[in-house]
């Protein structure tokens, strides 16, 4: 990270920079012979974090660089890189872990992935030159925007409240039904 003494705060830079190394990781760690569970899980984590860094990026960062007449160019490569993945997500999400493609599917979003992030490198490097002084900024702005869209969303609380309610009920009648032969 860029952190220092005098500035604390990562950058948008370091934080997208941050982001493409946990998602690296993530991919480092599906393996084809694993559990159906244990892929799904990987799968999910890794597309969860791969469209919470687009919308980030498509939000935050690339209309800081477009306010500068940067390259679009760069941008374009950028943006179609995180459509293709978008794609292959949605393919993923279509499939079962068990599906013989799911595996070739989950090995061409890696690739997609090291490439994109090897070129973005270059608008990393490229932003940091343009906007020095934005950078910390972006970031907190970065970071803010990203708590929101990490929450779970209401569909999730209420399958979650729903599966309690559940286990609740399900623990009452099981009670009722042990002590009615008591």
């Amino acid at each position: 990270m860029s952190t220092t003494a005098l500035n604390p705060l990562p950058t948008i830079t370091d934080l997208i920079r941050e982001d493409h190394a946990q998602v690296a990781d993530i991919f480092r760690r599906y393996q084809t012979e694993a559990p159906a569970h244990a892929k799904q899980k990987l799968v999910g984590a890794v597309s969860q974090m791969l469209e919470i860094q687009t919308r980030l990026k498509d939000e935050i960062f690339f209309p800081a660089l477009r306010a500068l007449a940067t390259d679009e160019t760069i941008l374009a490569r950028s943006e179609a890189a995180h459509h293709q993945m978008h794609s292959l997500i949605g393919q993923l999400r279509d499939m079962r872990p068990t599906a013989t493609l799911y595996d070739d599917t989950v090995t061409t979003l890696n690739k997609v992935f090291n490439v994109h992030a090897t070129e973005e490198e270059a608008v990393l490097l490229h932003a940091e030159r343009l906007l020095p002084d934005q950078l910390i900024k972006l970031g907190a702005r970065m970071r803010t925007r990203r708590r929101v869209l990490s929450r779970p969303r209401m569909g999730q609380v209420g399958a979650l409240l729903l599966t309690a309610g559940s286990l609740v009920a399900g623990g009452y009648l099981i009670k009722r039904a042990l002590e009615r032969r008591l």
